[in-house]
């Protein structure tokens, strides 16, 4: 089966964040992408809500509840005590832990997997108490991925973003996507599924989902975001689903 297609809203939220207006609607964007195929949806919420507010949380749970229960609810974030709090409260399927500072402008690195252990592990227990599924945001190294098992992580989201920077460099390209390819190799073999975000399109998707053939979940916003302003978010869905292989 191909990698399910999770579409991220905080670009469109900081759009409507620069008006004190309610449009562009986070809502009506999300509801858009789930009509024309999309398995689900991410946010990212910030402590500064520079994107996505934690006032979108309970609308975006209820769109999917009420019109669309088949799909996904993806929250991302550092698992602070607000964090958790936000999450156990809004009740998402999956919960991705990034390890980033509050104020980074967007995720950039994975965890270290051996120098955080004992800080995970309680976080994953708690999560997956709660009902949600728990993926962790992970540089594309074999390093670690069994520790993450060990903690009873379902899975591990690669970071993308040094492959989707190779956009104009296709042999820079080839070596990062053989670097995730040899990574997930190594996440399947220590008992975790695959996800991967950041920076990708509809031109590098397709070979992203041949080189990693059970890619369970890919998470897209900026380009996604960026194709919607030219062909709207239905037909972009559409496209990206194309490129993942639906």
């Amino acid at each position: 089966m191909p990698a399910k297609l999770s579409v991220n809203l905080n670009a469109v939220a900081m759009l409507r964040n620069r008006r004190d207006l309610p449009w562009p609607s986070v809502e009506g964007l999300g509801r858009i992408a789930l009509a024309a195929g999309a398995h689900g949806l991410t946010v990212h919420p910030r402590p500064d809500e520079r994107h996505i507010r934690r006032s979108d949380l309970p609308v975006l749970r209820a769109l999917i509840d009420d019109e669309f229960p088949r799909a996904e609810f993806n929250i991302e974030g550092y698992p602070s005590g607000d964090f958790l709090d936000l999450v156990e409260a809004t009740q998402p399927d999956q919960v991705t832990l990034v390890p980033d500072d509050p104020t980074q402008a967007t995720s950039d690195h994975g965890w270290d997997f051996l120098a955080e252990r004992d800080f995970l592990e309680p976080v994953v227990r708690r999560l997956k108490k709660a009902g949600s599924r728990v993926s962790l945001f992970a540089d594309p190294d074999a390093a670690g991925l069994d520790v993450a098992h060990a903690i009873s992580a379902d899975r591990v989201e690669f970071y993308t973003g040094p492959y989707g920077g190779c956009h104009d460099d296709p042999g820079s390209a080839a070596k990062e996507l053989e670097r995730m390819g040899k990574a997930a190799d190594a996440a399947f073999a220590a008992g975790l599924a695959v996800n991967a975000g950041h920076d990708l399109t509809v031109a590098n998707l397709p070979a992203l989902a041949r080189r990693i053939s059970k890619l369970s979940e890919v998470s897209i916003g900026h380009a996604l975001t960026a194709d919607a302003l030219e062909y709207g978010m239905a037909e972009t869905v559409r496209r990206f689903l194309g490129a993942c292989g639906w």
